[in-house]
């Protein structure tokens, strides 16, 4: 039996009645990039039901839908990463993960300082890109790495390649990871190197995450205790400490990410490739470029049309779906606390299911253990038998 997860990044599709605990301003992702630039062209995701799920400028509702359809809420408590990515497997949390946005306790970044060596910089909320513009010719000179943060829950260390060696950066973000337990337990600890001179920085694709391990069992362990295997593409295996992850391979962009998708379907005997499609959210989400990211999602929707198409031949599984909202249009630059979609489709699945609005992420988790035939006492409620044949 053979599944594919991939998620579209902060692809959400609208506010959840709670965001307004969580968001300066409630989002809209698709809905609002969609209004932004005017229509979106996704011929693929419109055939299985994408317009009827919300609306969507440019893509029809009233199409018979040749996939299953829907949205799902949240129950967990967050809206970044590791949340949302956490729910989907069946892991739900009882409270966010901590936040700082007056930046990490004095006492921490000491600490900090004394097992790396050195001084830091920094340490404050900031975008990435903003950061290093402002803070990188300092860090040239010195060799100080640049601590910084954000509204989700992360500890990101940047430095230029040519100063400090992605080895060292690395084991330095290992060093913070080890002591970032407990309050100061954030998602994710983020090594985010880069390169070039002054007024003219670019971030590389050498980024790694170094996540919490997950605080629960998940359904990738309950597939890989089975005998399953799980082969995760992009950043899945970080997010999950690479914890129930039997396979992975990095990505660098998008067209990469669904490239590998498909070279991994031939290595697949019996389980589920896991994708994260994370341009959406990274280059324009957090940059407020709803331009670049309407074309980044018509991008996709070209892309995936053909693993579709393999899909329906070879009796696989595809299920494409979020784990938050990123919505550019607003003021922030946050994620959003959204609704994301759920699509289905594939050999051996009904056409034009409707699977309405389900109650929390953790119902893919359940539709997976179903699929799959594994134990699974997690949250959630299966759709398996919804859609199949």
């Amino acid at each position: 039996m053979k599944t594919i997860l991939i998620v579209l990044d902060s692809v959400g599709v609208g506010a959840l009645p709670d965001a307004g605990e969580y968001d300066p301003e409630p989002g809209n992702t698709l809905g609002n990039i969609a209004g932004a630039v005017g229509g979106l062209t996704m011929p693929f995701m419109e055939s299985l039901g994408l317009g009827k799920v919300t609306e969507v400028k440019g893509l029809r509702q009233d199409l018979a839908a040749l996939g299953a359809y829907g949205k799902m809420a949240s129950q967990t408590k967050g809206k970044d990463t590791t949340a949302g990515h956490w729910e989907i497997a069946g892991l739900l949390l009882d409270k966010p993960l901590p936040t700082f946005p007056e930046g990490f306790p004095d006492d921490f970044i000491l600490d900090y300082q004394e097992a790396i060596g050195r001084l830091t910089l920094g340490n404050v909320v900031a975008s990435g890109t903003e950061i290093i513009e402002r803070l990188g010719a300092v860090h040239m000179e010195t060799g100080y790495p640049i601590i910084y943060t954000s509204a989700d829950s992360v500890f990101q260390l940047a430095a230029h390649e040519e100063v400090v060696p992605l080895h060292q950066l690395y084991q330095w973000c290992e060093t913070a990871r080890n002591l970032l337990k407990d309050d100061l337990g954030v998602g994710r600890v983020i090594a985010r190197p880069f390169i070039g001179k002054p007024g003219n920085f670019t971030r590389t694709a050498n980024r790694h995450d170094y996540s919490l391990r997950p605080i629960g069992p998940t359904v990738l362990e309950g597939l890989a205790a089975a005998g399953k295997q799980v082969l995760a593409v992009g950043k899945i295996k970080d997010i999950y400490a690479g914890y129930g992850i039997t396979g992975h391979r990095p990505t660098v962009s998008n067209a990469d990410g669904i490239a590998a998708t498909f070279q991994m379907l031939d290595q697949l005997q019996d389980g589920l490739i896991f994708t994260n499609l994370v341009d959406f959210d990274m280059i324009y989400g957090h940059r407020n470029n709803p331009q670049g990211y309407g074309q980044a999602l018509e991008e996709a929707d070209r892309l995936l049309a053909p693993l579709a198409k393999r899909c329906e031949e070879e009796g696989v599984m595809l299920m494409i779906t979020a784990d938050h909202g990123n919505d550019p249009t607003t003021a922030d630059t946050d994620h959003n606390r959204e609704y994301v979609p759920i699509l289905a489709c594939g050999g051996g699945l009904k056409k034009g299911v409707e699977l309405g609005t389900r109650e929390t992420f953790a119902d893919i988790a359940a539709t997976l253990a179903e699929r799959h035939q594994i134990s699974w006492s997690g949250p959630g409620k299966s759709f398996y038998s919804l859609i199949k044949e």
